[in-house]
């Protein structure tokens, strides 16, 4: 059996990233007001949020999300374009489906599984191309 390679600075990292782009990704620059509308909250809710904890939850369910596709791309031989094939793998192929069925087992609709199957994709395709690359 090969050994394994983790740069664990690149999977604390990408589990930042994921902070960093779902604020970008869920702020009025990109799809804030449909999210919103989506989830069938007001600005006012959405400030009573206890974002500190949000946010600590988040970073370190990302940072295990990373590890785990840390531990995908081990091999001696990976390199960007392997690590940004297997995140974008992961995303689309994996997790984005998963979500596709519970949101419709929740009458959710297409526009809520766009915003976050593309906030998905895009995120593990990222993770994949950072650790594919900072061996």
């Amino acid at each position: 059996m090969e050994d394994i390679f983790i740069n664990h600075w690149a999977v604390f990292v990408c589990a930042l990233i994921s902070i960093l782009l779902g604020g970008i990704w869920y702020s009025p620059l990109l799809f804030y007001r449909a999210w919103i509308k989506e989830i069938k909250i007001t600005n006012e809710e959405m400030k009573n949020t206890k974002f500190l904890k949000v946010r600590i939850i988040g970073i370190l369910l990302s940072y295990f999300m990373s590890y785990n596709i840390a531990f995908l791309l081990g091999s001696s031989s990976t390199n960007w374009q392997w690590g940004l094939m297997i995140g974008f793998l992961c995303g689309f192929g994996l997790i984005w489906p998963r979500l596709i069925i519970i949101s419709l087992n929740e009458k959710k609709t297409w526009n809520y599984i766009l915003i976050h199957g593309g906030y998905t994709v895009i995120y593990f395709s990222i993770v994949g191309l950072i650790l594919g690359a900072w061996r």
